[in-house]
């Protein structure tokens, strides 16, 4: 799980997070997007959350993975599965003594064809429940390069695991496996964190290589790094990946979304944005998982809160985070680093150590150490709206 490697590398982590904010450069570079004033619009803010914990059926409060498919909504946790019924607001869960093969599940997607799940098991390898029934893959009985399991992606016919040696990519048509390591892809590094597919290609977010386009097609790889070749520090800005140890990857609407340990960045195919927290919404530079929404909107999981940008062309976030004192919720509206407005609601994120976001048409579930949350979108709209429009909202 994260918090294991976190643990494991925090001296090195720490090191070179002192080096990243002395060195990182100041001054717009092209592709860089300006700080605009405040009378352009506002934007969507969540103010109606609902949390749900062991209290509601989860197994577990700490949540890794979360994925909405029609009427459910899969998670998965520390200490088992769950599935939330939104037709009835009930949640079923499974634990080991309910046939599923490893308590913690650290990774989902759903065949959009078939309807199965498929985890990814940290520790445990990869599992799928189809009908009812869960079957189990792993070291000694697949392809499977590793068993520890960071992120899963369904790509058609094949399902793909980013693992901590390398990743894999398994047939479920012919039950063929191909293993992909520094052997046969550019991977400086094999620790594989997070794997995303869309529009016929994979994209690997990997711990030391950045990230790495697998095209479906063609079979062949394409990475992505920080070109300045500096692991302690951001050079030039906007010219890569902010950092090459990077946590999660999401692809829409032609827009590559990337998470890391020192920042974050939006790629569109000729000019990257990298985005810092001492210059925009984002609560915390260290990154999870990062969830795009479409090519003006992404959803930034980090470990004091969710910074969404909501509009890329004006620069303009919502942070959202908990008052661990009070529980009671906050969202900040900034453009760059100016703060448009503040909201004040009873509830908002569950917690403040964010590791996953999805979308569910105008709602939004994030997965947090200490449960789920479900933001509600009464009324939601994309980019911005005029205030006197959002006035008149009901």
């Amino acid at each position: 799980m994260r918090s294991l490697l976190i643990t494991t590398r925090t001296v090195a982590i720490g090191l070179l997070a002192i080096a990243a904010t002395a060195g990182r450069a100041s001054g717009a570079e092209p592709g860089a997007t300006t700080q605009p004033s405040t009378n352009q619009g506002l934007p969507y803010v969540y103010t109606d959350w609902k949390h749900f914990t062991t209290h509601d059926g989860l197994p577990n409060d700490h949540v890794f993975a979360v994925k909405a498919a029609g009427p459910k909504v899969w998670a998965g946790t520390e200490d088992g599965l769950a599935c939330y019924d939104k037709q009835t607001g009930k949640i079923r869960s499974w634990k080991e003594k309910d046939g599923l093969p490893w308590k913690v599940v650290s990774a989902l997607d759903v065949d959009p064809k078939t309807g199965d799940v498929w985890l990814g098991l940290f520790g445990g390898g990869l599992a799928r429940l189809s009908g009812g029934r869960f079957d189990h893959w792993h070291q000694l009985n697949s392809g499977l390069v590793n068993d520890v399991v960071y992120g899963v992606a369904v790509e058609h016919d094949n399902v793909w695991a980013a693992t901590t040696a390398g990743a894999s990519r398994y047939n479920t048509v012919t039950g063929e496996w191909n293993i992909y390591t520094e052997k046969n892809a550019p991977m400086e590094e094999i620790w594989n964190y997070g794997v995303s597919y869309a529009d016929g290609k994979v994209y690997l977010g990997i711990w030391g290589s950045g990230v790495l386009e697998f095209d479906v097609a063609t079979e062949r790889w394409k990475d992505y790094l920080d070109p300045d070749g500096e692991m302690e520090i951001d050079l030039y800005r906007d010219d890569g990946v902010v950092h090459v140890i990077t946590t999660g990857v999401s692809y829409v609407d032609r827009i590559l979304w990337v998470s890391s340990y020192f920042g974050m960045c939006r790629y569109d195919g000729r000019h990257w944005r990298g985005y810092y927290a001492h210059e925009t919404g984002l609560p915390s530079d260290f990154g999870n998982a990062v969830k795009g929404r479409s090519a003006d909107e992404a959803w930034y999981c980090t470990d004091k809160g969710l910074g969404v940008v909501t509009d890329f062309a004006t620069d303009t976030w919502v942070t959202y985070t908990m008052d661990p004192k009070t529980h009671h919720g906050n969202a900040v509206i900034r453009r760059g680093t100016e703060v448009v407005k503040t909201v004040d609601m009873p509830r908002s994120i569950p917690h403040n150590y964010v590791l996953w976001a999805e979308f569910d048409g105008d709602d939004a579930w994030v997965g947090t150490s200490k449960g789920l949350g479900r933001a509600i979108g009464h009324g939601y709209y994309p980019r911005l709206k005029p205030p006197t429009e959002v006035a008149k909202a009901p």
